[in-house]
C-alpha cells in the first residue's frame, strides 16, 4: 500500500498497467489475424478491451498496420477452403462496420468542434487589439480626406468665381475693342 504517496511506486504501477494493456493488444491482434478476422483499430481495441486511442499510439499502430498489410496480401478464402461467409458472420461484420462508422463520426464531430473553438479563440485574440488601432487609423484618414474635400470645394468655388469674372472682363474688353475699331473706321 502506498500511504506515503511515493511517486516512484505509482509511476511503476502505471508503467506496468500500460505494458499489460499493450500486451493484451498484441495478443488480440495475433488472435484476430490467426482467425482470419478483419483487422481494424476498432476490432483490435474491442478484442483487447482497451480504448481505440491506444491502438493508434506509436509501437502499436505499426503492428496493426503490418497485420493489415499481411491480410491485404493474403488471397480471400475460396468457397472450398472451409471458411464460408455465413449470415451471422455478415451480420457481425456489418455491426462492426456500423460501430466503426459511428465512432469515426463522433471523432469527426469532436475534432470539428475543437477546431472551430480554437479558430474562434485565435480570431478573438488576434483581432481585438488590432481592431481598435485600425478603427482609429481609419477615422483619422477619413477626417483628413473630409478636410481635403472641403478645401478642394472651396478652391473650386473660388476658381469658378474668378473664371466668371475673367470671362466678363474679356467680354467687356472685346466689346470695347470693337467699339474702338468701329470708331476708328468711321473716322476715316
Amino acid at each position: 500500500m502506498n500511504r506515503q504517496g511515493n511517486p516512484a511506486i505509482l509511476a511503476q504501477a502505471r508503467r506496468q498497467h500500460s505494458l499489460d494493456k499493450r500486451q493484451r493488444v498484441l495478443t488480440a491482434l495475433a488472435t484476430l489475424e490467426r482467425d482470419g478476422e478483419k483487422i481494424t483499430h476498432t476490432a483490435v481495441a474491442r478484442a483487447a478491451n482497451v480504448s481505440t486511442w491506444l491502438t493508434y499510439t506509436d509501437g502499436i499502430r505499426e503492428h496493426i498496420d503490418a497485420a493489415r498489410q499481411r491480410q491485404a496480401h493474403t488471397p480471400p478464402p475460396t468457397p472450398g477452403s472451409g471458411t464460408l461467409l455465413t449470415p451471422a458472420g455478415l451480420r457481425a461484420e456489418l455491426e462492426t462496420a456500423r460501430q466503426e462508422i459511428k465512432d469515426l463520426r463522433q471523432e469527426r464531430d469532436r475534432l470539428r468542434s475543437a477546431i472551430r473553438h480554437q479558430l474562434g479563440q485565435q480570431l478573438d485574440t488576434l483581432t481585438t487589439p488590432d481592431l481598435a488601432g485600425r478603427v482609429d487609423e481609419l477615422t483619422r484618414h477619413n477626417h483628413q480626406l473630409a478636410d481635403q474635400l472641403q478645401q478642394a470645394i472651396e478652391e473650386n468655388t473660388a476658381l469658378h468665381t474668378r473664371s466668371t469674372s475673367l470671362e466678363q472682363d474679356l467680354a467687356a474688353a472685346r466689346t470695347s475693342l470693337r467699339r474702338m475699331i468701329r470708331t476708328e473706321n468711321t473716322a476715316r
